[in-house]
């Protein structure tokens, strides 16, 4: 075989290797992207808008999201601190009639107190005990950013602006991520083994803790 061809064969098979690479590359991008979407879902458009629409800069922070915090396993709730949680919220939620931004500042607590307790990042750390939850609660971890930045506003003696509407909305929020919290993880089988069963009651079931007090009509301004 003369030099010029096994030159022109060495060409043409890094010419394929390259070309393979870089459909390897591509293929792998919008898989990666659209499994972080369908992971995120609402928290992925978040970080977009974050990142001034920056898809790709979204997609890195919310991947090192996953490398950081993916492996975090969430600590079981006993039945009785389970109960303790619920009547706690419970205080908070009556308490919005007459106090509304005081219940939103309980709410705050208690989120932060009960992700604690499931085994997410703790003792004031709270960048990182949201970007944890957003790993594994995103669909809901919205409802603790809106109670913690009226907490912060109301810690430091100013006004965030929100009505009390905007306060119900921003508890009720809340309340998706408390009651989520609540569950048993996937590790001790409880939400998984009932997903695996077609039941997709448990939210409703947890329906009759939230008193009606929370109908906007029986709101009223604090």
């Amino acid at each position: 075989m003369s030099t010029g061809l096994i030159i022109a064969l060495i060409v043409i098979v890094a010419l394929v290797v390259v070309v393979a690479a870089v459909v390897t590359l591509r293929a792998r991008g919008p898989r990666h992207g659209a499994g972080l979407k369908r992971r995120f879902g609402p928290e992925y458009d978040r970080a977009v808008a974050r990142h001034d629409g920056d898809t790709k800069a979204a997609e890195r922070e919310l991947a090192e999201r996953v490398q950081r915090h993916g492996a975090l396993r969430e600590r079981p709730l006993e039945p009785v601190e389970r109960e303790r949680y619920e009547v706690r919220w419970t205080a908070a939620q009556e308490r919005f009639v007459d106090a509304p931004r005081e219940a939103v500042v309980e709410a705050d607590r208690l989120l932060a107190e009960l992700a604690a307790a499931r085994g997410f990042p703790g003792d004031g750390h709270y960048e990182d005990q949201v970007a944890a939850l957003s790993v594994h609660h995103a669909h809901h971890v919205e409802g603790y950013r809106r109670v913690h930045r009226v907490a912060q506003a109301h810690a430091g003696g100013a006004y965030d602006g929100a009505g009390t509407e905007d306060l119900r909305e921003a508890m009720v929020e809340a309340r998706a991520l408390f009651d989520d919290l609540l569950q048993p993880s996937g590790h001790d089988g409880g939400r998984h083994r009932a997903d695996a069963d077609g039941d997709r009651t448990a939210p409703a079931r947890r329906g009759h803790h939230t008193p009606s007090l929370f109908h906007r009509r029986q709101t009223k301004e604090g």
